[in-house]
């Protein structure tokens, strides 16, 4: 049958070694935007030229993403990434060609020449990187956009820093305080219910830096319990240049907390399911409340202080 009938032909495998890459495939890769320069090292000189073309040539076809090694090609020479070899079930999405165990070792070859710059350029990154470096580098690169810290709903929103504290303020209707001291008062009128995770979150600017206080109510294992931890808007190298204390108490108790604020690199349910902040038990925050124990009203005070 022609190239593009729609069944598979057997063809003979190509046996190649396989190189093994210390790389990890993202299918999340976002497109290099206009013009990219590359360097490909000719005759032994570096050599400066657009690589539009040839970036398009290292796309597959089906999940859009750079490829990287094994990069398969079926008899006709359409190429595809090994991840997506399984998902078309080893059938060409283009020609309908069986794929067989064909490499295609040129166009691993012209992507070992080049050299392109990280994906965050616009954001501050100006470091070109080898082609098989530049993906390992994006996943930690200090550039790469924050996670909207609102635990509330799923939100997709990225972006740096002022832009998500705009985005707090506006879109989710965040508290802002200004300040390293707190005093935070929580009231639920039924606290046996917990099933429904009760949260809230404030925004504190405190030394030109900006802290997310969650307090919320969740299910640990069996037990409902109360929790308040406290998130930094930066990276967590920041992070760790401050302290912060939290209290909770009445009737002559309290309980007091302190610790490292988290990075929003971490995320919300990440700090909150390691435990990493002051958890309250059901019933000793009812005691704290005082009263007939069936409205939940605490008082939890903090600070933040820099390390020196």
């Amino acid at each position: 049958m022609a190239p593009g009938g729609s069944t598979c032909k057997e063809v003979p495998e190509s046996h190649s070694i396989t190189a093994d890459y210390d790389i990890a495939t993202s299918n999340a890769e976002m497109k290099i935007s206009p013009p990219i320069k590359a360097t490909i090292t000719y005759g032994g000189k570096p050599v400066t030229s657009s690589t539009n073309g040839v970036h398009e040539l290292l796309e597959c076809p089906v999940c859009m993403s750079s490829m990287y090694p094994p990069i398969h090609q079926c008899p006709n020479g359409h190429t595809l990434c090994s991840n997506c070899k399984i998902r078309v079930h080893n059938c060409c999405p283009t020609c309908r060609y069986e794929l067989g165990n064909i490499r295609c070792l040129a166009l691993e070859k012209v992507a070992e020449s080049l050299e392109l710059p990280c994906r965050y350029q616009s954001l501050g990154c100006h470091d070109i990187f080898p082609y098989y470096s530049k993906l390992k580098h994006e996943q930690h690169c200090r550039f790469r956009p924050y996670n909207c810290p609102y635990a509330g709903a799923e939100c997709s929103v990225t972006g740096d820093i002022p832009f998500l504290v705009l985005h707090l303020k506006d879109d989710h209707k965040v508290d802002m305080h200004s300040g390293c001291t707190f005093n935070h008062r929580y009231v639920k009128s039924n606290p046996q219910e917990v099933e429904n995770a009760t949260w809230m979150l404030t925004v504190f600017n405190c030394f030109g830096r900006q802290f997310c206080l969650h307090f919320e109510a969740f299910q640990l294992g069996t037990a409902p319990v109360y929790m308040a931890f406290l998130r930094f808007m930066g990276d967590d190298n920041e992070a760790k240049k401050f302290s912060y204390s939290l209290e909770v108490g009445a009737n002559g108790r309290k309980l007091t907390w302190q610790g490292v604020p988290r990075s929003i690199r971490d995320s919300h349910r990440k700090v909150r399911d390691s435990q990493d902040g002051l958890i309250i038990q059901r019933n000793l925050a009812l005691f704290f409340s005082g009263g007939d124990r069936q409205e939940l009203k605490l008082r939890v005070t903090g600070r933040i202080w820099k390390e020196e």
